[in-house]
């Protein structure tokens, strides 16, 4: 894989802050075009050959972390401002550059919902070239993370709207949790511990792996804890297709691994690839492990892709945001235990 010039290992823990928008007027609004990762930059032709463009593609189009080959964060569309009409007005995500010696205030502003549903647009304004590159290279994790925030929030909402009812309810029997998945997926293994759900077709595979285990004290949250777990998970329930074989955590790479607060439980997640053991199947994974302190126990959703010769990087966003919409079902009474814990 390239060197990325731009690392976003941290824009995991960045999203985390962003919180979703009043959407209490949206459904007068249109609905957000373009495809899943694109990303319209409206700036000069000579902005976008000097320097304020070449830090924009090289940190907008930098490589995906934790994908078996190269593929960028986003997929960048760069247009004039004259060109910019209403047809691109309602793109999902819009990156505006406002370059004038006549501008009182620089600076930058993340919006919401501008002109359609589920948009997120970044505004910058600078009175020249050279500020407009410092203004961007000052804020450039944070203009990822909102970004990236907004591709999985569309897919959670759309998923939360449009799910798997039955699918949802054989999870929530089991492991006591909601998530979210869409119609096409089901039920491929469902023990005491673990479960695994999937949606297969002749080129491609999206699974989420649901699994348990006691929480016995603060080592079980280390990545060395769960990538060893994991592994155990992997090699007694998820065979390969040939005797012997196995999925397996690949460690030729190392696994990003974060941990921050969601709904607020203690939360750790993971980003890597997967093998088998004794074949030659592999591809990425995003996992979430969540600290249930009422029922002393993590609950990890661990989802995968599978899609050999092909581009991954939005089929496992897909599942990422699926297990994004994941959460305890006694969610209130966990709270009080967090809170006795001061978690």
């Amino acid at each position: 894989m390239k060197n990325i010039l731009r690392p976003i290992v941290i824009v995991t823990a960045i999203l985390m802050m962003f919180a979703c928008s009043n959407r209490n007027q949206t459904s007068m609004m249109k609905n957000v075009t373009g495809k899943a990762g694109e990303l319209v930059i409206v700036i000069s032709p000579d902005d976008w050959n000097a320097q304020a463009g070449t830090l924009i593609k090289e940190t907008l189009g930098q490589p995906q972390l934790s994908l078996p080959q190269d593929e960028p964060i986003f997929d960048l569309i760069n247009i004039p401002h004259e060109a910019f009409g209403e047809i691109f007005k309602t793109s999902r995500n819009l990156l505006i550059s406002n370059i004038k010696p006549s501008i009182n205030e620089s600076g930058i502003a993340f919006k919401r919902d501008v002109h359609a549903y589920t948009q997120a647009i970044v505004y910058i304004n600078a009175r020249n070239q050279k500020e407009m590159a410092e203004i961007f290279a000052q804020n450039s994790d944070r203009i990822v993370a909102f970004f990236m925030r907004a591709e999985r929030d569309r897919l959670s909402l759309n998923y939360s709207k449009y799910h798997d009812k039955a699918v949802l309810n054989t999870v929530s029997e089991r492991f006591n949790i909601k998530v979210n998945v869409p119609p096409g997926f089901v039920v491929a293994e469902n023990n005491e511990d673990f479960m695994w759900l999937k949606f297969e077709t002749p080129e491609i595979s999206q699974g989420i792996l649901i699994y348990s285990y006691p929480y016995t004290d603060d080592s079980t949250f280390t990545s060395k804890y769960m990538i060893a777990k994991r592994n155990i998970v992997l090699r007694d329930n998820v065979p390969g297709p040939l005797e012997g074989s196995y999925m397996s955590t690949e460690n030729q790479l190392p696994v990003i691994y974060n941990v921050f607060k969601r709904n607020g439980n203690h939360t750790a997640e993971m980003r890597g690839l997967w093998t088998v053991v004794n074949d030659f199947m592999g591809g990425p994974f995003v996992s979430l492990s969540m600290l249930d302190m009422l029922n002393n126990r993590v609950v990890v959703l661990d989802a995968y892709v599978y899609a050999p010769s092909k581009n991954k990087r939005n089929l496992l966003r897909q599942v990422e945001a699926m297990i994004y919409t994941s959460e305890f079902i006694n969610q209130e009474e966990i709270d009080k235990i967090n809170k006795q814990f001061d978690l």
